[in-house]
């Protein structure tokens, strides 16, 4: 899956103005697909803005997410990144 049909697939959870995906890597994709739907399951107000890298590191933006599943995704995907 690309970034675009990442964001297609789950464009009624994007903030409004905001791009989304930006990570173009498949492994990364996969496994955010994967906890997205775990937590669409759980979180009904769950939505996101942006999932990018900013200075070599990692960072998922959604507000509605509870840090401690903020910060695994967030250093799952970097050791992704690293492989």
């Amino acid at each position: 899956m690309t970034p675009d049909e990442f964001n297609e697939k789950y464009k009624d959870f994007l903030e409004d103005r905001h791009y989304g995906m930006s990570i173009s890597n498949e492994k990364v994709i996969d496994f955010l697909d994967k906890e997205f739907k775990k937590e669409i399951a759980t979180n009904p107000e769950f939505s996101y803005s942006q999932i990018k890298t900013k200075f070599s590191y990692v960072r998922i933006y959604a507000e509605t997410l509870d840090k401690a599943t903020l910060y695994k995704w967030e250093n799952d995907v970097q050791l992704i990144l690293k492989e």
